[in-house]
């Protein structure tokens, strides 16, 4: 099938998107829901390097997910939670068009199950 035409692209979607779709990743905005956290804290339940954690942390603070600071040798990460706003809004509006059009599905079998019984 194809799309007579396609959604805009948003490149700031795709990066939270791309952000998003790594578990790791999602583990460490889970924490960091609970407040900010050095790197080291973060690092320790993934069992990753720290070079590994710190190409996650590089991804999270492209979407703009994640805001770091540094105060002497110790960086810490802090969830900016207000980043994730595109992503609700873009389900959302899946969420509408889907219902919508499973709405009219519903009215066109309904209308042909009432045209067979009479």
């Amino acid at each position: 099938m194809i799309l007579s035409h396609m959604t805009k692209h948003d490149p700031d979607l795709s990066r939270l998107f791309h952000a998003l779709a790594d578990p790791t990743r999602r583990a460490i905005l889970t924490r960091l829901a609970e407040g900010p956290s050095p790197v080291t804290e973060l690092a320790t339940p993934t069992g990753l390097s720290l070079p590994t954690v710190m190409r996650h942390l590089s991804v999270l603070e492209q979407a703009e997910l994640i805001a770091t600071s540094k105060d002497g040798r110790v960086r810490t990460c802090a969830l900016v939670p207000e980043a994730l706003a595109p992503v609700g809004t873009w389900l959302e509006e899946q969420r509408a068009l889907w219902e919508a059009r499973l709405d009219r599905l519903d009215d066109y079998v309904m209308t042909l199950m009432k045209e067979r019984d009479e």
